[in-house]
């Protein structure tokens, strides 16, 4: 990511439909955080139109409606936000935190092994 967006939880609701969907129309998106949220649609335009000026999504016309997609990746956007909760929470108990994500996450055979191979790099 290019600069640092901090986007509130509500913003990651719109984010997700534009990730999956883009680029996608403002109606869409208050169709679907409607039935998910059951927000309206200005309260969908308000989002946009917020996460726009902070540069995550574009907006383009199309006609008379205005098509939206990511200008910051989802990876990107997990990656800043792992990173400030590294900082802020796990920063003062580790291990603590550590331990009790792997206990209550639900991990596939592939994140167990991927979880053993960095602790066995660790050791080194």
């Amino acid at each position: 990511m290019s600069k640092a967006v901090r986007i509130s939880s509500a913003e990651w609701e719109v984010m997700a439909v534009a990730w999956e969907r883009a680029p996608v129309p403002a109606s869409t998106v208050a169709d679907v955080l409607e039935r998910k949220k059951h927000w309206s649609l200005a309260t969908v335009r308000t989002l946009l139109r917020r996460l726009v000026n902070k540069g995550a999504l574009a907006q383009q016309s199309d006609g008379r409606r205005h098509l939206y997609k990511p200008l910051v990746s989802l990876e990107d956007c997990v990656r800043r936000e792992s990173e400030w909760f590294l900082d802020r929470v796990v920063g003062r108990a580790p291990f603590a935190t550590i331990l009790h994500l792997v206990r209550n996450a639900p991990l596939s055979t592939e994140d167990i092994q991927e979880l053993r191979r960095i602790l066995r790099e660790k050791e080194k």
